[in-house]
């Protein structure tokens, strides 16, 4: 027994010699006021801009686990008396007087390999039944831009496999081109299309949807995986049932899991779906924490919101490693009005815009693109030569053309220039149409740019210009499976292969019957 008795003693004299006592130092408030996803708290004085908060109530039940109870915000408005603070969950779970700590860290999200193929929330939480995602870093959903010095000018073209963007506004790697029109006439439909292309281009792709419907989300998530694109694509959802405050986090979210990509060196495409929805849910945020309104009731800031977010997408240069991050933002316009606030913010900050026009949606032109007031800033740097060769004045021809269409209606007596023009331009508006999911290898498109260029289409009916192009792209696969190969591979098109090309497309028009004598 007193053997037993010393055994204790001795390991409580070792258990007390070895004890140390620690200090931990934390800053704790209340919560003074909360409602509408925002809270309002005091006594935290040395608390940091975007710095996350924990909220943890007083009241801890004895069923359930107190863990649960356990809510995270963000401080977003300093004041001299309190701190207001977005909640990232469920704001009926907090109550006037529950505590506030911070937490000494900002907002991060978790990213890797692990999250390709996941469907995420804003917080990177996965939300497609698949399991927990493994995170290899976190990353900080707010990031200083790389400055001028890192940067380099863009030169790789990023292939969407739409014709009309390749051939007439092409995008680059590290470009931020803008996709504007009203809602219904196929913005997402083009994002969509330029992340199924990427496979096999070494494209991690990164698609955010800010305040869309779970439904369409769904469908375009089965879409990708029809097309073997979520093997190298993350979906970022901020459904329209959640919070404002998941809706203003996202992009931020999706551009910080971009960016360990980029980190690594590697090429990055994120569709942001879409930022008017965005500024609207930070126009919600900043009234409830009652900052000063502007025009149209968006805070003073507003620009600076976009402008953060879209300056994050870049080409480094090698010393930096090289990586890419290209982005597609999108804003829906009210009535084609491209004037209006945001989108004339959004349209200064980006690289050139894709216009889609509702008369050329409506009269079938799908995509619906506005060759003359659309834009890339980039330009033909952003292609490969043989397409920069073939498409050079198509841009050109397409706007002329629908000038000349509407002069032409008032006027029957019209010289032959002018209706060689119109024919022409009539051919080059149904070799534009295209229909969706159904994206299109650079090689094919430089084959038909040069088909019609070279005027082998000016003796094919309108009507069947569209029937033309599919049987060539069958006829090439069977009969110059080579040429196109030289054409993806080289990206150049000299005498010998043009003289390649004609053969081929004069031996395939001999198969038809129903060419114009």
């Amino acid at each position: 027994m007193s053997n037993t008795k010393d055994f204790i003693v001795e390991q409580l004299k070792k258990q007390i010699a070895n004890f140390k006592t620690e200090i931990k130092e934390q800053t704790v408030g209340k919560v003074i006021e909360v409602g509408d996803g925002i809270a309002r708290v005091s006594g935290l004085s040395d608390v940091m801009m975007s710095e996350m908060l924990e909220f943890s109530s007083n009241k801890k039940s004895e069923i359930r686990n107190p863990k649960s109870e356990i809510q995270y915000g963000v401080a977003l408005n300093l004041e001299e008396d309190s701190v207001g603070a977005i909640i990232l969950g469920d704001c009926s779970k907090i109550k006037e007087g529950d505590e506030v700590k911070c937490l000494k860290r900002i907002l991060e999200v978790p990213t890797g390999e692990n999250i390709i193929g996941r469907t995420v929330n804003a917080l990177g939480q996965p939300i497609d039944g698949k399991g927990e995602i493994e995170a290899e870093k976190y990353y900080p959903v707010e990031k200083i831009a790389p400055g001028v010095i890192s940067r380099e000018s863009v030169f790789e073209p990023v292939q969407t496999g739409i014709k009309a963007i390749d051939a007439m506004i092409p995008i680059g790697r590290g470009q931020r081109e803008l996709i504007i029109g009203d809602r219904q006439i196929g913005k997402t439909a083009i994002a969509i299309d330029a992340i199924i292309n990427q496979k096999g281009q070494n494209m991690k792709c990164i698609y955010v949807a800010i305040g869309q419907k779970e439904s369409k989300v769904a469908n375009i998530a089965a879409k990708l995986e029809e097309h073997g694109a979520m093997d190298y694509t993350t979906i970022v959802l901020a459904g329209a049932s959640d919070p404002a405050a998941f809706s203003y986090i996202a992009p931020y979210a999706g551009c910080a899991i971009a960016e360990y990509f980029l980190d690594k060196g590697e090429d990055a495409l994120i569709v942001y779906d879409d930022l008017s929805k965005h500024a609207v849910a930070y126009r919600e945020i900043s009234l409830l924490l009652k900052r000063p309104p502007g025009r149209e009731a968006y805070p003073g800031d507003v620009f600076y919101l976009h402008s953060r977010l879209l300056e994050r997408a870049c080409k480094l240069n090698k010393d930096c490693g090289g990586g890419s991050i290209t982005a597609l933002p999108i804003i829906e316009t009210q009535a084609g009005d491209v004037s209006a606030y945001i989108p004339t913010n959004v349209i200064s900050i980006t690289d050139g815009q894709i216009y889609l026009e509702p008369d050329l949606f409506y009269q079938g032109n799908r995509p619906a693109v506005n060759a003359g007031l659309s834009v890339s800033r980039v330009g033909s740097a952003a292609q490969i030569k043989a397409m920069k060769k073939v498409a050079g004045k198509m841009r050109l021809e397409a706007a002329q053309y629908r000038e000349l269409a509407a002069f032409a209606q008032f006027g029957s007596d019209l010289d032959d220039e002018t209706k060689a023009k119109l024919e022409r331009g009539k051919r080059l508006v149904e070799i534009f149409k295209q229909d969706q999911y159904r994206p299109i290898p650079v090689a094919n498109q430089v084959l038909i740019f040069y088909a019609i260029t070279a005027g082998f289409l000016d003796d094919i009916p309108v009507e069947k210009i569209s029937e033309f192009e599919i049987g060539l792209n069958k006829y090439a696969k069977i009969n110059g499976e080579d040429i196109l190969k030289e054409i993806a591979e080289k990206g150049e098109l000299n005498e010998r292969i043009e003289e390649k090309i004609n053969k081929l497309i004069k031996d395939y028009k001999n198969t038809l019957d129903y060419i114009e004598s």
